[in-house]
């Protein structure tokens, strides 16, 4: 990377508001990590104390900052996160080429609709009967697509991910490894003494757009389809259960756990490790922070934590009452001291 601040301002469509135009950007990096020479940038207002210490030369902020170090210069621009990503975009490392073919040790059944002028399938992947693979569309090595499963164009299905039979995805869908997308619903019925299996007959839908991170599990519905909206992005490690119904351009983030028949509407965010009880209906733009737990319907837009989910000034309220406890007890055991002084001198008094 060579590129001077005044041509790094031009990639980014932002004002240099300090520094020389010709100063040579050889590098990018973290506020902690940058060195001399290196851009970074500021997405986070946290970071500012750091960013005192760091030894960037050059660094994106967007407009209502403004207590930058003297040492460095200074590019504004509308949103330094997305901004920073053109720079990694443009000299970072770059993303693999899409080449298309079929790998020969790929398992792939005759029936399989697919263009291997147009599509891939590497090594060892497994190809069952009536699939169909859009154009541009990857499946890599070790993954597994199961009977009757359709992919749209430009899907990428990362090495060992599984889709189980009759899975339907969108186009542009990213699977990373690890992930199964299809499995049986978790549903049993105690008969007898036993836990009997009920039969999960349906499919997962999964829209365009969507992003499913690593060792993640959506499982299928016991009838009719678990359904995730559009420009979902799911991280990693996260259970979806049978009948839920996930809407457009959620964010779901890592450890979180949502129960059977559960909905959620557009613009739902769950942040890490939040758990959701089933058959809940949970409006648009609602916001749960970590660790809440959602007992209920939540139907009104707004932010929730604690458990159970309370608007977030009560529920922050509720969580610092725990931290009170120590000192509350101390104050009673004080007060029953006081009393129990104050006993001693009445008797004392009366007799």
């Amino acid at each position: 990377m060579k590129i001077t601040l005044e041509e790094l301002a031009v990639l980014v469509g932002g004002e240099i508001v300090r520094g020389d135009g010709a100063l040579v950007v050889s590098g990018f990096s973290t506020i902690q990590e940058a060195e001399e020479g290196d851009i970074t940038f500021l997405g986070n207002a946290r970071y500012a104390p750091q960013l005192k210490k760091s030894r960037a030369s050059v660094v994106l902020v967007d407009a209502n900052f403004q207590d930058f170090p003297d040492s460095m210069a200074v590019v504004q621009v509308g949103n330094p996160t997305l901004q920073f990503g053109l720079i990694v975009k443009q000299f970072g490392p770059q993303p693999r080429p899409f080449v298309a073919g079929i790998h020969e040790s790929a398992s792939i059944h005759e029936s399989v609709q697919i263009d291997g002028a147009r599509s891939y399938v590497g090594p060892n992947a497994v190809v069952e009967e009536g699939v169909v693979v859009g154009n541009g569309s990857a499946i890599h090595a070790g993954a597994f697509v199961g009977f009757g499963s359709s992919l749209g164009e430009g899907c990428v299905i990362h090495a060992n991910a599984v889709i189980k039979d009759r899975s339907l995805l969108g186009n542009r869908v990213i699977i990373h490894s690890g992930s199964v997308i299809g499995s049986d619903g978790f549903g049993y019925e105690h008969v007898a003494g036993k836990h009997v299996k009920i039969d999960q007959v349906g499919i997962v839908q999964i829209d365009d757009d969507v992003e499913i991170g690593s060792c993640t599990t959506i499982d299928r519905s016991r009838f009719g389809r678990t359904w995730i909206g559009e420009g979902t992005k799911i991280d990693n490690l996260v259970q979806i259960a049978h009948n839920c119904v996930i809407g457009r351009h959620c964010i779901i983030v890592s450890q979180v756990g949502i129960s059977g028949s559960t909905r959620l509407g557009d613009y739902v965010t769950l942040a890490g490790q939040v758990g959701v009880a089933g058959h809940l209906n949970i409006g648009d733009k609602t916001t749960f922070l970590a660790k809440s737990g959602l007992t209920k319907d939540y139907p009104e837009p707004g932010a929730y934590t604690g458990y159970p989910a309370k608007p977030l000034l009560e529920g922050r309220r509720m969580l610092t009452y725990p931290m009170k406890v120590p000192e509350l007890l101390q104050r009673v055991r004080d007060l029953e001291k006081k009393l129990k002084e104050m006993e001693a001198r009445l008797e004392k008094i009366t007799s």
